[in-house]
């Protein structure tokens, strides 16, 4: 037996609770790790307040949890990695947990953090995907909405590095550090168009919608073609034509290798704003519901 952080209800943070589970058996080509960082992310917010129940039902008991980093303690048949290892990557049935079982362990380099680390896999493999899925190029302009937030950070220092033109939008508070980031920063908002426009006189070429701020319908007027936008966060998607973007296993994927290789020499930048002790998951729920935070909010076991 281990413990973890479970909810048998849908509902505020509250419904989470540090309890007694079975330890996870690692199946063919799985490790187990024995967590040292889970990343807290919006989707593990949906999923416990029931915003997704309808698309997938929970089965209570529920371990929540997408990304974690830890040192492999038991292997399965096949598995990429072996006891002792220093891993992270996506975990199979939850990462809030001393405990958690990995398909595609990623090496985890000594000068990353295991805060960075947790933090790196679900945010990175979504800018990643999308910037792919967008097909934005060098000497292209791509409009960021939701720059400030830990998705939209990286995609701006991603798109940056390629000669990509990122405008990208953001509160007032986080202006100064996604300009820092390679973009061109605007204040989101009432006004937001004008602003984009005269930041790209040239024109958008493409639109990352992180924010899911009802930003469709103007964003599809600015570069004239809905294919041209992606949005990870409005459910609205389907009623303007646009693409709803979400992450899937692909083991052809190997995006997040190179981004830890990015993280550990420093060409990428993922903040991490603040860590709980794995007890106090209902508190890091309840900063990102507040939107209190100013970069990822990790549990560490």
């Amino acid at each position: 037996m281990s413990q973890a952080i479970t909810f048998s209800e849908y509902g505020a943070p509250e419904v989470l609770r540090l309890s007694e589970v079975s330890t996870p058996e690692p199946g063919p080509g799985q490790v187990r790790i024995r967590v040292r960082a889970a990343s807290v992310n919006p989707l593990d917010i949906k999923i416990r307040s029931g915003l997704m129940a309808k698309a997938a039902p929970a089965r209570f008991p529920v371990v929540p949890g997408l990304d974690a980093a830890g040192v492999v303690d038991a292997v399965g048949e096949g598995a990429d990695a072996a006891v002792g290892d220093e891993v992270l990557g996506a975990a199979v049935g939850g990462s809030y947990g001393e405990y958690a079982l990995l398909d595609r362990p990623v090496a985890k380099p000594q000068a990353l953090s295991w805060e960075v680390a947790a933090s790196l896999v679900t945010v990175g493999e979504t800018a990643s995907r999308v910037l792919r899925q967008l097909g934005a190029k060098e000497g292209q302009t791509l409009l960021v909405h939701g720059a400030g937030g830990s998705v939209g950070t990286v995609a701006v220092q991603l798109a940056a590095a390629r000669g990509i033109t990122v405008v990208g939008t953001a509160g007032e508070h986080d202006i100064e550090r996604v300009t820092a980031l390679g973009a061109t920063a605007v204040r989101y908002g009432d006004g937001w168009v004008e602003r984009v426009k005269a930041a790209a006189p040239q024109r958008v070429d493409v639109v990352f919608d992180a924010s899911g701020a009802g930003v469709l319908a103007d964003s599809v007027a600015l570069t004239g073609d809905s294919a041209r936008v992606i949005t990870i966060a409005d459910m609205a998607a389907a009623q303007h034509g646009v693409r709803f973007s979400a992450g899937g296993a692909d083991p052809a994927d190997d995006s997040l290798a190179q981004l830890v290789r990015l993280a550990a020499t420093g060409e990428l930048d993922v903040p991490v704003w603040r860590a709980y002790p794995l007890g106090q998951a209902a508190d890091a729920h309840g900063d990102i519901e507040a939107r209190r935070n100013r970069g990822k909010v990790v549990l560490l076991p």
